[in-house]
């Protein structure tokens, strides 16, 4: 009876963990669809997460709070890593992937778009001291606080929600969820991304 018991006991620790894994995996595998095709638009990796989102969302649960928000000046500042009083983009954009062509250029987040009011790369000392009121015209639904779907850039293949991430906590780009299934339905309602190429 013990042995049936310890045997039981040992299968279903083998399925709880085979549980988990698919529950993690999402489905594929981590470097693209099923069938071994890339996915569309991109190589399979996950882009690294925005630098800006993850120093703005100091808890890392994928939502800058009003407290985040409120802080976001002091912390937009831990970015700043030769003490100039101003952010490049070395300092809020991720590095750019290995092997990335002279011709690579990241999606522009919405982050970037709001705290770099003027449009020259660089979020300057007086960006930075209005950085709280700069991210909520980010707050599309009026709610006090932004979402991945607020902050994230669209994803590159352009099908659905943005994703996002920078970023950071979730599988997608700057820590966004991650996009649907090629050619499958968005998890938000949005239109259906590309079928995969043949």
């Amino acid at each position: 009876m013990k042995t049936i018991t310890k045997t039981t006991l040992a299968l279903l620790a083998l399925g709880m963990a085979a549980f988990v894994a698919q529950a993690q995996d999402n489905g594929g595998p981590p470097d693209g669809p099923p069938g071994g095709e890339p996915p569309p638009g991109g190589r399979g990796h996950r882009p690294p997460p925005l630098p800006l989102a993850l120093a703005l969302d100091t808890n890392h649960d994928g939502i800058i709070d009003s407290n985040e928000i409120a802080n976001a000046g002091a912390e937009l500042l831990t970015l700043d890593k030769n003490g100039d009083g101003q952010l490049t983009a070395d300092e809020y954009l991720p590095p750019r992937p290995p092997g990335a062509g002279s011709n690579f250029h990241p999606p522009r987040s919405p982050l970037v778009e709001a705290l770099d009011v003027n449009h020259d790369g660089v979020i300057d000392a007086s960006e930075i001291a209005n950085a709280s009121v700069e991210l909520k015209t980010l707050d599309k639904n009026g709610d006090g606080q932004l979402t991945r779907d607020e902050y994230c850039p669209p994803r590159p293949n352009g099908a659905g929600a943005p994703g996002g991430g920078p970023s950071s906590g979730g599988d997608g780009p700057d820590g966004g969820p991650p996009g649907p299934p090629p050619g499958g339905e968005s998890s938000d309602g949005g239109p259906p991304g590309p079928p995969p190429s043949q």
